[in-house]
C-alpha cells in the first residue's frame, strides 16, 4: 500500500435484506474491501457491473457533489444516486489532499451549467469563457488543464465520453502531469487508450469480483485487439 495516497481503502459496511440495486449486484454483495495501492487507480469491466456506482459512491463519501465539481457545488437536477456511499467507509492517509474534483460524464452539462450560474465560467481557471461554448471533449481538457491544481483527489466517471483519439492522448498527458504534482486519481472507464496510462492499478469488474488485473489481460483490450486485428470481426458479429 502507497503510504502517500490521501485514500487508502474502502471497505464495506453490513448491510442485510437489501435486495434492490446496487445492493443485488453480485460483486457489492461479496465485496469487503477495497486496497488502493497506486497513484492511478482504473475501474473497467461491463455495464451493469457497478463500476460507476461505486465510484460514485467514493465521490459522495468523499464529500462531493453526486452531480459533479468540486466540494463546495450542492447543486442537485436529478436526484438519482444510490444509498451505497452509506455502506461504505473509507480509509484515509496521513496527509489532506489540497485540491478535489468529481467529473461525471453522465451529468457533465449540468456541471457546466452550474459554472456557468455560479458566474465561475468568466475566471480564469475554467477558461475565461463559457465552457458550454466548446465542445464536450473540449470542455473536459480545459477543465483539467486550468481548474485542476494537482495535490488533490480526482475521481472521473468515463471522462472518454466526447474525447476523441488525440483528445485521448492529451487526457493522458494532463492526468500524468497531476500525478507528477502528487495527486491521486480513480477513474472508470472503457477507454483502451486510457487504460494504457502505465504505472497505474487496473481492477477490472466482472462477474461477481474485482480482480487486479495487467493491461493486456483486461476484456476491453482484447475485445479491441480482435477488432482491430481480424478484418471478419464486424462480419461475424452481424451474422
Amino acid at each position: 500500500m502507497n503510504d502517500q495516497l490521501f485514500l487508502k481503502a474502502l471497505e464495506m459496511k453490513k448491510f442485510n435484506d437489501l435486495d434492490f440495486f446496487p445492493f443485488n449486484l453480485p460483486i457489492i454483495q461479496k465485496l469487503n474491501k477495497l486496497v488502493f495501492n497506486q497513484s492511478v487507480t482504473f475501474f473497467t469491466g461491463d455495464n451493469g457491473t457497478g463500476k460507476s456506482t461505486l465510484l460514485e459512491a467514493i465521490a459522495i463519501e468523499l464529500g462531493f457533489n453526486p452531480e459533479g465539481g468540486s466540494k463546495n457545488f450542492r447543486f442537485s437536477t436529478h436526484d438519482s444516486h444510490s444509498e451505497l456511499s452509506q455502506y461504505i467507509r473509507l480509509v484515509k492517509g496521513t496527509s489532506r489532499p489540497q485540491d478535489g474534483y468529481f467529473l461525471r460524464s453522465e451529468s457533465f452539462y449540468n456541471l457546466l451549467t452550474e459554472i456557468d450560474e455560479l458566474k465561475l465560467s468568466t475566471a480564469n481557471y475554467y477558461g475565461g469563457q463559457s465552457l458550454h461554448n466548446r465542445s464536450h471533449g473540449e470542455s473536459v481538457l480545459t477543465l483539467l488543464s486550468r481548474r485542476l491544481s494537482g495535490n488533490g483527489i480526482y475521481i472521473f466517471d468515463e471522462p472518454e465520453s466526447g474525447l476523441s483519439p488525440i483528445g485521448l492522448f492529451k487526457f493522458l498527458i494532463l492526468i500524468d502531469e497531476l500525478v507528477q504534482k502528487g495527486s491521486q486519481i480513480i477513474i472508470a472507464t472503457h477507454s483502451p487508450i486510457i487504460l494504457g496510462y502505465r504505472n497505474a492499478e487496473i481492477l477490472e469488474f466482472k462477474d461477481d469480483n474485482i480482480s487486479v488485473v495487467g493491461y493486456k489481460e483486461t476484456d476491453v483490450y482484447g475485445l479491441y485487439k480482435r477488432f482491430l486485428e481480424d478484418e471478419n470481426f464486424i462480419d461475424e458479429l452481424l451474422k
